[in-house]
């Protein structure tokens, strides 16, 4: 007997806590993570201890950014069947040993997630690091519009250069008064130099029409491209051919001409007085030239012996206000590889931007950027497309402080072998707002919580709204969300909404809130539903309860009674049983949730004597499905205030 009573009681317990993770689930699939946790703690007290329940502890504690507990959670459902939890919370609690700087455990952890998941582009090199993943998901934040400008030709145009209104660049077609030649590498005339005006409207580039650089000297019949310009544009430094004193080109021993940079200064508007920079060598070539911010040292590409590939980035020293130059050094293995590094660009926030073929790319040459000056363990970061393709992509120029520029790029569907692009970078926003209202009186309700909650479940940000019961948030583009509204004595409310791809949009969702206490002296939940002939509590049910504990846990001192009603089906007498049978149910249920038993005055029920829906109507009614639809809004509970005057709205 005693046996039999044990087994009895462990079947009871069972049922119990699988009920209780049935509504922890629902609570859990509506965001209400707390709640949920509270119940599959619940569960877990009362013998479900299944990974299902573990993990979901974990995603609550997760979800809301509480990695101790997360951790704790999943590594309890790790420790119970490992082979049980998925990779994707497997890969949650790398992430939590990450935040919580227990690197090792989440390096051995993600050699699991590997052997597993293949497959899965998280297990690759690159983010075994998980603050770089996060760093490269952050990335689809951004947005870049690029723009081919109406300034290209046929013919190869690159190296987009902004100073003080003037855009300058270097182009093969051909200038006036340089002669017609043509350079044999691509049977295309000689680079020069060209340049026009700029002018920026609400992030659109407007530029004027093309003429050769302003200069005495600086275009020739041969190649002159890629400048920079000192801040306080009196100087500027640009590539060229290597020429003798009569402007022909001069040579190494083998033949070859290399390239040189020089230097020209401003006159009355005209760039004049050009000369070589003494660094420069018949030998090798110097080109590229680039400054860094406070123009104290100038960055430059050569092909020059010792360095680390074919073409190497190098630094110079810029001394007595550029009358003099220190000794160029290799900027070392930090930037440079055994391929090709060129086109230096240093923007205002001193990051380095350069174009390479030596790393992971695209194809050919891409662009990349480094913090190498702020850090000098920094590596050097892929911009990725759309900047870089599977062509040659080079010669950026960044304003870092309205993220706009240029670059070039010899990819289809330009105008000629090399085009300037323009881009511009911008993070696509939107705003979603609505008012909170009372869901019977569509009155709006001041002090409520909305939460915003991505898709993966996260609450990302929580707002309450003001005595208009507005709210609002900033949201990215094209994202899924959900919004949950609730407020102490209203049932919450959860809407969901998709962003879509245009900058600046705005979402309107409103939320509608139910009040509990809206009827005097009653708390007004949804009906408390029974099947047919059964007295247990159903799991919808149980989530509607919950509705009652709360407004209890907030009113220490209120009591209630509990009213239960049946169908017509049965006898009277039968009737008045089944209906005592369901009110004690209900009140037991409310009793296991922590609300002392004195607090629930009586629990009564009433059989089948006070209908809702009279027989009459049932009778008349055509199909089964609505006739059994009527009997079960027969088949409820009411749960009245004790102690309350009837004129009094709690």
């Amino acid at each position: 007997m005693k046996t039999k009573l044990i087994l009895i009681i462990l079947v009871l317990t069972s049922t119990f806590s699988f009920a209780q993770t049935k509504v922890a689930d629902e609570f859990f699939e509506n965001f209400a993570y707390i709640k949920a946790s509270e119940l599959y703690q619940d569960a877990v007290k009362n013998g479900d201890d299944s990974v299902h329940v573990l993990t979901r502890l974990g995603d609550c504690y997760y979800n809301n950014s509480n990695s101790e507990k997360a951790a704790m959670w999943y590594k309890k459902a790790l420790d119970k069947d490992a082979d049980e939890v998925s990779a994707e919370h497997l890969y949650k609690y790398i992430q939590t040993q990450r935040s919580l700087g227990n690197y090792q455990e989440a390096e051995a952890w993600l050699d699991t997630f590997k052997m597993h998941q293949s497959d899965d582009s998280r297990s690759n090199s690159e983010i075994e690091d998980l603050s770089v993943y996060d760093e490269l998901s952050s990335m689809e934040k951004v947005y870049i519009d690029v723009v081919n400008l109406d300034l290209n030709t046929e013919y190869s145009d690159f190296g987009g250069y902004e100073y003080n209104g003037r855009m300058f660049f270097a182009s093969a077609r051909s200038a006036d008064g340089t002669g017609n030649k043509v350079y044999n590498w691509n049977e295309q005339p000689y680079l020069d130099i060209f340049e026009t005006t700029v002018k920026e409207t609400n992030g659109v580039k407007e530029l004027g029409s093309v003429m050769a650089i302003n200069a005495d000297g600086i275009n020739t019949p041969y190649h002159e491209a890629t400048v920079a310009i000192t801040n306080d544009g009196k100087t500027i430094y640009f590539s060229r051919d290597n020429l003798n004193k009569r402007n022909k080109l001069d040579s190494d021993r083998k033949g070859t001409t290399h390239l040189k940079i020089y230097k020209a200064t401003l006159d009355n508007n005209n760039w004049k007085d050009i000369e070589e920079l003494p660094f420069n060598d018949d030998n090798y070539s110097v080109y590229h030239p680039a400054l860094s911010p406070d123009n104290k040292k100038l960055y430059f590409t050569s092909d020059k012996e010792g360095g680390l590939g074919q073409t190497d980035i190098y630094v110079v020293d810029i001394l007595e206000d550029g009358n003099a130059y220190g000794k160029p050094m290799n900027l070392g293995a930090s930037i440079n590889t055994a391929g090709r590094e060129g086109f230096p660009f240093i923007a205002k926030d001193s990051t380095m931007y350069f174009s390479s073929d030596g790393y992971v790319n695209l194809g050919l040459v891409d662009i990349f950027k480094s913090n190498i000056l702020k850090d000098s363990n920094a590596k050097p970061e892929n911009l990725g497309a759309p900047f870089n393709s599977g062509y040659d992509d080079f010669a950026i120029y960044i304003d870092s402080d309205t993220e706009t520029g240029y670059f070039s790029s010899n990819r289809p569907g330009g105008k000629g072998n090399d085009d300037i692009y323009t881009f511009s970078a911008y993070e696509c926003k939107q705003l979603v707002k609505g008012v909170v209202r009372d869901k019977d009186t569509n009155e709006p309700i001041s002090g409520a919580t909305v939460e915003l909650i991505n898709e993966s479940g996260k609450i990302i940000n929580n707002v309450t709204t003001n005595q208009n019961g507005e709210y609002i948030f900033e949201v990215e583009c094209e994202k899924n969300y959900s919004l949950r509204g609730s407020k102490p004595d209203y049932e919450h409310d959860v809407q969901s909404f998709r962003t879509t791809a245009v900058n600046n949009e705005e979402q309107n969702v409103d939320l509608f809130l139910k009040n509990l206490l809206a009827v005097p002296c009653e708390i007004v939940i949804n009906p408390i539903f029974f099947d047919f002939d059964k007295w247990n509590i159903r799991t919808d049910s149980k989530y509607d309860l919950e509705n009652i504990v709360d407004v209890m846990r907030a009113y220490p001192d209120m009591k209630i009674t509990i009213e239960s009603h049946t169908d017509r089906r049965g006898t009277l007498k039968y009737n008045d049983k089944l209906s005592d049978r369901r009110a004690n149910s209900t009140r037991d249920y409310i009793i296991s949730r922590g609300i002392a038993a004195e607090r629930i005055v009586s629990a009564t029920g009433y059989g089948e004597r006070r209908k809702l829906i009279s027989d009459e109507e049932i009778d008349a009614m055509s199909t089964r499905e609505e006739k059994e639809a009527a009997h079960q809004k027969n088949r409820r509970s009411h749960f009245r205030i004790v102690d309350c005057e009837e004129d009094q709205q709690n």
